[in-house]
């Protein structure tokens, strides 16, 4: 009992360590489990309402839309569970100026329904519900009414007559047409799309460069009131998908199943199956108009002969009275007047000649019968020219129909492919990548604190373990009363780190995330498994610590222990070896160096641990200082054009005409920008159709005109890049890159990703899905985005069907047309405010689909939720730093009581004492500051790489006023632990601090 008690005494007296202990605890396993916690609770959380939505695991869109056989053939696919054809329009309205939105129907199957906020769900034609972000834009509220305007079907969009059976055979007693839904609409509902989950109340509305849509907003109708059989796309649920985490390896594994599957075989088979079908549609086609206007010609030819049998019948009466009358007079010049009599009552008969030498004899004496004759045969004539025309029409329309009708591609897409999902995967993935890493540091620093703390602790006690030792207690229960120490301290500051880390934290950046996102029913939840391993990881460390400090004290004899421990031995410092330092500094200069350098453990614990703080204060700001540059390193210094408008192919012309015509650009250079994919050569199936797969990146595929490829340095800067180590890259010398037809160039951002560099074999899917095999002439530095740039006769080489890796997908060579350039980047005059608006207003014009202004984006590019954390780490670092300083300043003072009990008795006063003191403590934090600084900014540049987002590349930099603001903090708290320090100094009692320990 006495041990007990005396134990529990020796942890009362030791309270600072205790408090110090479990302080590092607490912050190293909030920063564990905290920012985990916070990342995993929105993963869950997310997962759940897209499980409760059913929303899409796999997206099936094909270029001439999706028939009945194409949803049966998707049903017939191992591993599918459900399969809902889908239906949508895409519609204009007038909002401020021109607006688009889709009209989606809201599907029976129970997949992609949108989630309920306000209102009801729509139930009839007309009905619709709307995002909250169109409620927003238009003031419009439940109840209101809204006109829209169908737009024309896209280019590449087929509707034809083309009919299908239930089993996907073709068959004639159906047609498919494309979806119509109605114009007047009455809003209903205030719904949330799953596929969309981005905050639009929020204060990252404007953070707009991962933007994907095609359109301004969507509106969800039901099934009533909607025509048309022909599909616009088909989603599909896996089996067993439910059951994985949407966010997990394992749930990308078995969609992947399905997705190879559907690429395998049934996409092919179907693409040729489809493009038969409007083959025979075609062909159907024009066999109705030859079998209809066979018909109509010949109706007209009958009516032209029945005219002509009348004609004919008409003359040849007036032929048959000349004839008689001829015949009557010849006989009444004859004799015998009763034979002139019975020859006038029969009609002479002529041959043939006369007959028709009559007939021409009397059309030529009659105008109206030489213009009814003419009548006749003009409409002949005409008859006869329509009916070789007509022919040759037909027979044009045959030769041309194959050529006519491109070959159909599919797009097998996964939840990666949804520019909602990925954002958030890509921010939750970020942040989680920085819990992983920050506390390590926190775990090292912990460690060697505890050491410290407990080194001093056990060696105050020596000659009590020696005594406990000489009295028979065995060395384990001597260690038990630090190790117990120790371990309650973790025990308290672990669970009050669990309560920060599991509840505080994540509340704090769950905060942030909904003002980026709608999560729906988010809740906070306990990791028991993760929670229990974050306080074992620094119970093991803190405990290691101690249990080396016992025994390296215990391993002595109890005789030894007894004693007082011998003083270290006098030895020189290199400084005083440098005799013209060393002879001008004062005696109590001396002393301070002597203190500093002779002490090595003390000096590596305070130099190492100040470092370690100021390490992770640096490498915050060097996050914040790269994310915050990387808007105006891209869209100013990088992005040369302050413009660039693209169009439909179709609209390529108006919107060049348009641009032109305003009078605002000073150069342009016109290029063709399809959104394509890019991985690494071999990478997969050249035919997946798939972006965002593993080893693929989503890119902007840039072509350039071949006589302008010289003119693309002067919108885009060409620096080349090399991997460099720990977040830093050699850059080339502007300009000296040049675009040739040798190979692409690859922004940094996506050859970060992928691991590509100059000279390597990549796979790149152009804008209609045709895939080719192309060498990487270099990298471009890019931060923002993912360009590839190519040139015209590259691009030609590489999808051209003769020299493309994959033919099953690419052009014929008969079918190859010219590139279309449907964009422009532009330089534009004026100032940023008025380049920005002049965007605006080009996105109004309907020859537009997108006008970006650079200055606009350099302005408004945001990364609130990385901002957050960083601010979070800084803050935690701020702790630790003070924690730490703490714990050292009062481990130095405990071991030198009896030194400042002399200098007191030598007359010291107490602020010389504090003097003497904090100097060697602001020595020691000077010198931690100063190794604290580089080490921040490497360990700032290998967190920046770890990152490594989708499109985005984190070019570290460090701004000066951050290293100052790393080094000012540090000094303040090293200030602020000396007010803590100066009482204990005060309290010091000379006389009983001096009495012997003998």
């Amino acid at each position: 009992m006495a041990f007990v008690k005396d134990m529990l005494r020796m942890w009362a007296h030791s309270w600072k360590r205790f408090i110090s202990i479990a302080m590092i605890t607490l912050l190293g396993v909030a920063v564990l489990t905290g920012i985990y916690a916070g990342c995993r609770d929105a993963f869950r959380s997310t997962d759940r309402f897209f499980d409760a939505q059913g929303l899409h695991d796999v997206q099936v869109l094909s270029t001439a839309g999706l028939s009945n056989g194409d949803i049966a053939a998707l049903r017939k696919v191992n591993g599918v569970a459900k399969v809902q054809a889908e239906r949508s329009q895409e519609v204009t309205f007038d909002l401020d100026g021109r607006k688009s939105a889709t009209m989606q129907e809201i599907g029976t199957d129970g997949i992609d329904q949108p989630y309920l906020q306000e209102g009801r769900m729509p139930k009839k034609a007309g009905e619709i519900a709307v995002t909250r972000k169109f409620i927003r834009d238009s003031g419009k509220r439940i109840g209101s009414r809204l006109t829209v305007t169908p737009e024309s079907a896209s280019s590449d969009t087929f509707d034809t007559n083309d009919t299908n059976g239930a089993d996907g055979t073709n068959e004639t007693n159906g047609t498919d047409e494309a979806p119509s839904f109605p114009t007047k609409l009455t809003i209903v509902g205030v719904v949330l799309d799953p596929q969309n989950l981005s905050n639009p109340d929020g204060y990252s509305a404007m953070t707009s460069f991962r933007s994907t849509a095609t359109t301004d907003y969507t509106f969800f109708a039901p099934s009533d009131g909607v025509t048309g059989t022909l599909c616009t796309s088909a989603t599909l649920l896996v089996k067993g998908a439910a059951a994985e985490s949407t966010f997990d390896e394992s749930y990308e594994n078995t969609v992947k199943q399905v997705t190879d599957r559907i690429d395998g075989t049934v996409k092919t088979d179907r693409q040729k199956a489809r493009r038969q079908e409007l083959l025979d549609a075609g062909n159907r086609k024009i066999a109705d108009a030859r079998a209809e206007a066979d018909k109509k010609f010949a109706d007209a030819q009958s009516q032209i002969d029945a005219n002509r049998q009348q004609f004919n019948q008409q003359v040849d009466q007036i032929v048959s009275m000349q004839a008689g009358a001829a015949a009557a007079g010849a006989a009444a010049n004859g004799a015998n007047a009763g034979a002139a009599a019975a020859a006038g009552a029969t009609t002479p008969q002529l041959d043939e000649t006369t007959r028709e030498t009559m007939r021409e004899t009397i059309i030529a004496a009659s105008p109206e019968l030489t213009q009814a004759k003419q009548q006749l045969d003009q409409a002949q004539s005409q008859l006869n020219e329509q009916k070789a025309s007509t022919e040759q029409t037909l027979k044009t329309k045959e030769n041309e129909l194959k050529t006519s009708i491109p070959q159909v591609r599919w797009y097998v897409q996964d939840r990666q492919s949804l520019g909602g999902f990925s954002a958030l995967k890509s921010d939750l993935d970020s942040i989680q990548s920085l819990g992983n890493a920050f506390p390590i540091v926190f775990l090292l620093v912990a460690v060697m604190m505890s050491l410290t703390a407990m080194a001093r602790m056990v060696e105050e006690d020596r000659s009590l373990i020696g005594t406990y030792v000489g009295l028979g207690y065995g060395r384990l229960a001597v260690a038990s009363r630090y190790l117990l120490f120790a371990l309650l301290a973790c025990l308290i500051g672990g669970g009050l780190g669990l309560i920060a880390g599991f509840l505080g934290i994540p509340a704090f950046l769950l905060v942030v995330l909904q003002g980026m996102y709608v999560m729906p029913g988010l809740r906070l939840e306990y990791d028991w498994l993760y929670g229990s391993l974050g306080i074992a990881l620094f119970v093991v460390g803190v405990l290691a610590a101690t249990i080396y400090a016992c025994v390296q004290e215990m391993r002595q004899t109890p005789a030894s222990l007894l004693r007082p421990k011998a003083p270290r031995a006098g030895s020189r410092i290199l400084l005083e070896r440098i005799r013209p330092v060393w002879n001008r500094i004062g005696f109590l200069g001396k002393v301070t160096a002597r203190n500093i350098f002779r002490f090595k453990s003390r000096l590596i614990m305070t130099v190492g641990g100040v470092a370690g703080c100021t390490a992770l204060i640096v490498c915050g700001l060097a996050i914040n200082d790269t994310v915050a540059d990387l808007g105006i390193k891209q869209y100013r210094d990088i992005y040369q054009y302050d413009l660039m408008v693209v169009s439909d192919d179709s609209d390529a012309s108006a919107m060049r005409t348009k641009v032109a015509s305003d009078g605002r650009v000073t150069s342009s250079l016109d290029v063709r920008i399809e959104s394509g994919d890019l991985a690494i050569s071999g990478g997969g199936d050249g035919d997946s159709g798939k972006a965002g797969s593993s080893g693929s990146e989503s890119i902007q595929l840039v072509a350039v005109p071949e006589k302008h490829l010289s003119d693309l340095g002067e919108m885009v800067t060409l620096q080349p890049v090399s991997s460099g180590m720990l977040g830093t890259s050699g850059v080339g010398k502007t300009g000296s890159l040049k675009l040739d037809d040798d190979g692409v160039i690859v922004a940094q951002s996506a050859a970060s990703a992928l691991g590509v560099k100059a000279g390597s074999k990549v796979r790149l899917t152009n804008g209609d899905g045709v895939r080719a095999t192309a060498k990487v002439s270099a990298v471009n530095r890019n931060l923002i985005g993912s360009d590839v740039y190519v040139s015209e006769t590259y691009y030609a080489k590489l999808f051209d069907s003769k020299d493309a890796k994959n033919t099953k997908n690419s052009k014929s060579s008969e079918d190859s047309e010219a590139l279309t350039w449907n964009a422009m980047l532009a330089k534009l005059s004026g100032s940023d405010t008025s380049q920005t608006d002049y965007a605006e207003s080009l996105e109004e014009d309907s020859s537009v689909m997108k006008a970006v202004s650079c200055a606009h984006m350099a302005d408004s590019f945001k990364f609130d939720l990385m901002g957050a954390v960083v601010a979070l780490i800084v803050a935690l670092a701020g702790g630790l730093a003070l924690v730490v300083l703490f714990t050292l300043a009062n481990t130095n003072v405990s071991e030198r009581v009896r030194e400042m009990a002399t200098l007191k008795v030598l007359g010291f006063f107490d602020r010389e004492v504090h003097h003497y003191v904090n100097r060697e403590m602001m020595i020691l934090t000077v010198m931690g500051v100063i190794l604290g600084l580089p080490l921040g900014r490497l360990v700032g540049g290998m967190l920046t790489m770890a990152l490594n987002m989708p499109s985005l590349y984190f070019e570290v930099e460090v701004k000066p006023l951050s290293y100052v603001i790393a080094a000012v903090a540090t000094m303040a708290f090293a200030l602020l632990v000396q007010l803590f320090v100066n009482p204990v100094l005060d309290r010091i009692d000379p006389i009983s601090s001096l009495k012997s320990v003998e």
